[in-house]
């Protein structure tokens, strides 16, 4: 991989430009603004995700939110991919230690998704964006952890439950994966799962305060 400087550094910079930029359009943002004219940000929880969008703008709304988060994870991923196919050679799908190459472009989206440049470096938790992204990356522990996040929303009737347990399981799925895989640097691949683990969690804290108060709202409770 570093037989062309150039080259080589012009992949990295695509993995870290690349997803932050195109993960920083904010799809509830920009649903919400096409349909009431109001920022998301300033009604009901103030988060630009999923679950406000649902909770004050309704089902279909939330259905082109859910769409443009899964389409901009997994472009992200694609896009460097196949940056590092291309002109280096190099496959970040192969077993041969570079899927940390994706781990890595998947922090930077989830950062774009949390502080996009575009709207002030205020955006939204980046749950559906890990999602998306590790579904472009290794679809079964994606899989998984959408598994361990309903079981968890549907004990609780808490979506923001569901999100941090399964946010916390994230980088553990990704060594477990990584190990059953023969993958010779997973621990590579757990380092950036790990800090987009710590993000998630990180940008639920007032969930958490919300819980230990017990204001949380509940799934199916709207916001006002």
């Amino acid at each position: 991989m570093g037989d062309n400087i150039l080259l080589t550094i012009l992949c990295f910079v695509v993995m870290v430009v690349a997803p932050y930029l195109i993960s920083g359009v904010n799809s509830a943002i920009i649903v919400t603004k096409i349909k009431t004219g109001e920022d998301i940000r300033t009604i009901g929880s103030g988060n630009a995700g999923l679950t406000n969008t649902l909770r004050t703008q309704g089902k279909l709304a939330a259905l082109f939110v859910l769409l443009g988060d899964i389409l901009k994870g997994v472009l992200s991923i694609l896009l460097v991919h196949f940056c590092f196919k291309l002109l280096l050679g190099v496959d970040t799908y192969a077993n041969d230690g570079y899927a940390w190459i994706n781990y890595c472009a998947g922090v930077c989206a989830v950062l774009g998704h949390i502080y996009p440049v575009y709207y002030g470096f205020k955006g939204g938790k980046g749950i559906l964006v890990t999602f998306s992204t590790m579904l472009a990356i290794n679809w079964i522990p994606a899989l998984i952890l959408l598994g361990i996040f309903g079981i968890f929303v549907a004990i609780t009737r808490y979506v923001s439950v569901g999100s941090i347990i399964a946010a916390s399981c994230y980088p553990f799925a990704v060594l477990l994966f990584s190990y059953m895989n023969g993958d010779p640097n997973m621990w590579f691949n757990f380092i950036p799962a790990a800090v987009i683990g710590f993000f998630l969690v990180f940008m639920h804290r007032a969930n958490i305060e919300r819980l230990r108060n017990h204001c949380e709202k509940k799934l199916g409770e709207k916001s006002k």
